[in-house]
């Protein structure tokens, strides 16, 4: 059943689906409820997943792969967030299993192709018919003619033992041939390469999937070493994620890691570049405080906002320090040349830092269609900015001093031509 919910509506949808499913509990107590994604992003998102918590187990012996998957189902339902655990495909499916006696057939003159039809006429429908095709003279069109029992009239083993083997005589019945038995089955086989699939499926609720991710992964470890021949993995957007957070992690690594060779080739300067760095862990902090405080997680969208603001950082960061340095080639004093830099540079600072955050307000808000979704983007970096100004005013002039307070007032330029350098050659005179 696809539900699509009014454009104006003000439902929480975690509420909702918990809602439905304590009533769907309470009236149909032998239903199985899950919640899929309608929205195409969603699905994408989900790679063809129809959860956000996908755990497949694979094996060549189905009932191995069962029976471990059954064990990781079990320790997923004892975590407190997760909703609709089930195993998707059905493995217990009811069937009628029907015993052939090949003696009795052949005594009755009876074929195990004859006895196959009639069953399939009989369950379903044939087209072994006399007459398979009717010409609509009054149209001149062709259909196709099939026959079929009715099914209401084919509801109890009985009904099947009565269905006659034979084309236009009542005997033999499938009864005096064949023997039956209730008994499951496998409903769906699920194959990857020479494996089957036992797939465990979970939606959350009040969680992000971050987390969601880490209980699921203990969960399988308390479930045990899988048997030989089983592997366990994980799909969906959780698999997503981690590939997604991994690709950001070391993107931001990468990026600091170039922003520091890039200022000390700017600067010939290893501890400048130190001190302007020495601002990314404020931003990083910042960032967090603020997510843990506005409830949300650390994701996609937030990692966002988190290199966003550290880039902000490195650049007020890189306005002050440029200027204290000048200002302390000058003077000689770090320390009074900081406190300039910094009584100089404050306004340029906050307007920058003031200007973002105010363009963030509306996104962090989450107002307005999917605005929860990205909502962490904005949080971060309002956190991560009002971190790093307060960094660049109170904590960079002190780590400043610190690294600068005995460095020479000569230039660190190797250029031969440079007055300031201790490279300059003095007996270089211009030509006339």
């Amino acid at each position: 059943m696809q539900v699509s919910l009014n454009e104006a509506h003000h439902v929480n949808m975690d509420e909702l689906k918990e809602e439905l499913r304590e009533k769907i509990r309470k009236e149909l107590p032998a239903a199985k409820v899950s919640f899929e994604p309608i929205e195409l992003v969603d699905k994408i998102m989900s790679q063809g997943s129809a959860t956000p918590i996908e755990v497949t187990v694979a094996a060549k012996d189905l009932k191995e792969a069962g029976r471990f998957a059954g064990k990781i189902q079990d320790e997923m339902k004892r975590i407190p967030f997760l909703r609709d655990v089930k195993i998707a495909q059905p493995l217990a499916y009811p069937i009628l299993k029907v015993t052939l006696d090949r003696e009795r057939a052949g005594q009755l003159g009876v074929t195990s192709t004859q006895i196959a039809r009639s069953m399939v006429a009989a369950t379903s429908s044939s087209r072994f018919t006399d007459k398979n095709l009717w010409l609509d003279d009054s149209k001149g069109l062709a259909y196709q003619v099939q026959v079929q029992i009715p099914e209401y009239k084919m509801t109890t083993p009985e009904d099947i033992g009565n269905i006659p083997l034979r084309s236009g005589a009542m005997h033999p019945l499938l009864s005096d041939v064949a023997t039956f038995s209730e008994e499951t089955a496998p409903g769906q086989y699920d194959r990857a390469g020479p494996n089957r699939l036992v797939t465990i499926t979970a939606n959350l609720h009040n969680k992000d999937l971050g987390s969601a991710q880490k209980a699921v992964l203990k969960a399988i470890k308390e479930a045990g070493e899988p048997p030989r021949g089983v592997q366990v993995d994980m799909r969906g957007q959780t698999k997503l994620l981690g590939d997604t957070l991994t690709s950001l992690q070391t993107g931001l690594l990468v990026a600091i890691v170039i922003i520091f060779l890039l200022l000390a080739a700017n600067y010939q300067s290893f501890k400048l570049s130190l001190v302007i760095l020495s601002a990314i862990p404020a931003v990083v902090a910042g960032s967090l405080l603020m997510l843990l405080a506005c409830g949300a997680t650390l994701n996609l969208q937030s990692y966002m906002g988190l290199i966003m603001s550290v880039g902000v950082s490195v650049a007020n960061a890189i306005l002050m320090v440029t200027n204290a340095e000048n200002l302390r080639l000058t003077l000689g004093d770090s320390r009074k040349a900081v406190m300039l830099a910094a009584n100089s540079r404050i306004r340029p600072i906050l307007m920058t830092s003031i200007a973002m955050i105010a363009g963030m307000l509306p996104m962090a808000s989450g107002f307005g269609e999917g605005g929860d979704q990205i909502a962490p983007l904005g949080q971060a970096v309002i956190g991560g900015l009002i971190a790093s100004t307060l960094a660049a005013l109170l904590i960079l002039p002190c780590v400043f001093t610190q690294f600068q307070h005995t460095a020479t007032t000569q230039s660190v330029s190797l250029d031969p031509e440079d007055p300031e350098s201790n490279y300059y050659k003095s007996s270089l005179t211009p030509t006339i």
